[in-house]
């Protein structure tokens, strides 16, 4: 976890740096935008919704900067659980990062359902006749052959996931291309009265829900942290995939958001029975290039949302294994497949869930799905990483950073606001849904859960310290060494 290479029979090195931004652009870059899009315009209520993509930015590349640091210098399998384990284990124990992992298991799958419910919006536009039924049953086999491919080595993967990356760059585009063509300024600039006013009562509601959105289609720029002990030089690889895809995502996305406002009246995309509403992208190219090319890109963005899927539930995966490792998640994440060296039970896992929220997305909305999905993974995980982060620089200034933060607090600061404002209006922006108390309660859950493993592995609270066990366990250790022949 702190940088040396992985054990033997565990994770091999071998994703090097165009590959591990790849497959963060690809996470990043997936169905998100093509399906927030009218989202983004119902939440502000006019083309001034762009303001929500800045924002949402701007918050992921200070979020960014957080995982850059930590993760450079702690690249191990895990992420998070492994930056909250460093940092909290003198207090709690082993508790934060045990709940890092719960609460991972949800949000991680939920985030790659929301990739499957954009598929199938996209696939309505190619098959219009697709009912309810016919859907949920294309989501649940789409699910079912990301696993199917995942179940194979890295190596393989990574070569899967350049190519995937390229089909993406190259739906997007179009539609940046295509919008270009057709691109009217008086629609894409022309808003609503007082659309800007921030002393009106709409506004920061607006705004919040924006952010949410915003952030949700930047979620990604984190995927090669989880995969922290398969990475090249990763004191180096981590940081650079992390700010080079937060720049790179931010900059296709304005153009992507501003072309397509320039072509389709934002109206039509807050009608439900419009195609501009659910397919969008489709909307631009058909009323641009003609349906022809509407057709082809389509297919493109529909490649692109299973690429998205891809390299979630690759990076998620990996999650639960350091956890159970280090005895500090329940033992049967801990296996490897004996062949290709990869975390079957994580991966199956986060399968079943991201099939389930597929379903509670098709079956409530995308917008309250992904409420709930950014409120579970706040508290534990945004939130407290960044606490992390200014612990270990007071706790340990002797750790070995081969990144450190620009700007430190500064963009640690504003990270901890934004997702302050994000969970805050949760509850207010999805009426009747209830994400914050859903997202508390899951949270309680995590930690019975934690009391039920902790007295199980005789850990905190019903055992020895995590100080005292480290020390206990080196001594037995240093015994050993010095009497290895001994009784």
């Amino acid at each position: 976890m702190s940088g040396s290479p992985p054990p033997s029979g565990g994770f091999v090195r071998r994703v090097g740096p165009f590959q591990a931004t790849a497959i963060n652009m690809s996470q990043m870059c997936g169905i998100g935008p093509f399906v927030t899009i009218p989202l983004m315009v119902s939440a502000f209520g006019g083309p001034q919704a762009v303001v929500g993509f800045v924002a949402g930015a701007v918050l992921a590349l200070c979020d960014g900067l957080v995982w850059a640091e930590l993760g450079a210098a702690m690249p191990g399998s895990g992420g998070s659980y492994v930056y909250l384990r460093q940092a909290f284990r003198h207090r709690t124990g082993r508790l934060m990062p045990f709940l890092f992992v719960w609460t991972a298991m949800l949000f991680i799958p939920l985030i790659m359902s929301t990739g499957v419910v954009g598929f199938v919006q996209y696939l309505g536009y190619l098959a219009p006749g697709l009912g309810r039924t016919s859907g949920d049953l294309v989501g649940l086999g789409v699910i079912a052959l990301v696993v199917l491919l995942l179940w194979r080595g890295i190596e393989r993967i990574a070569r899967i996931t350049a190519v995937l990356w390229t089909v993406m760059i190259a739906s997007v585009l179009l539609v940046i291309v295509a919008a270009a063509t057709g691109f009217s300024p008086h629609l894409a600039f022309t808003y609503p009265d007082h659309a800007l006013d921030v002393t009106s009562g709409h506004f920061w509601p607006g705004f919040a829900a924006g952010l949410t959105i915003g952030i949700y289609d930047y979620l990604g720029y984190n995927t090669t942290a989880y995969m922290g002990a398969e990475i090249k030089d990763p004191g180096r690889t981590l940081p650079r995939s992390v700010i080079l895809s937060v720049l790179g995502v931010m900059a296709i996305y304005l153009l992507l958001q501003i072309g397509t406002l320039g072509v389709v009246d934002w109206h039509r995309m807050t009608d439900p029975h419009d195609i501009a509403s659910t397919s969008v992208a489709s909307a631009v190219l058909e009323r641009t290039w003609g349906r022809g090319a509407a057709d082809a890109v389509t297919v493109l963005i529909l490649i692109t949302a299973f690429a998205s899927v891809f390299t979630g539930l690759l990076g998620g995966s990996r999650v639960p294994y350091d956890a159970a490792r280090d005895r500090v998640f329940f033992k049967p994440y801990e296996r490897l497949h004996p062949r290709h060296r990869f975390p079957a039970p994580g991966l199956a896992t986060m399968g079943v869930i991201t099939a389930i929220g597929f379903l509670i997305g098709r079956h409530t909305d995308l917008a309250t799905l992904i409420q709930l999905l950014t409120t579970v993974m706040v508290i534990v995980q945004a939130l407290a990483q960044i606490v992390a982060l200014a612990v270990l620089r007071r706790r340990r200034p002797d750790m070995r950073r081969p990144y450190r933060m620009w700007l430190y607090p500064l963009p640690a600061v504003v990270a901890f606001t934004g997702w302050c404002v994000v969970y805050g209006f949760a509850d207010e922006n999805s009426p009747g849904r209830h994400p914050v108390e859903w997202s508390l309660a899951w949270l309680a859950l995590g930690c019975v859960a934690f009391l039920i493993w902790a007295r199980r592995e005789r850990a905190w609270p019903f055992g020895p310290a995590e100080d005292q066990r480290e020390r206990t366990e080196g001594a037995v250790v240093m015994e050993a060494g010095r009497n290895p022949g001994g009784r």
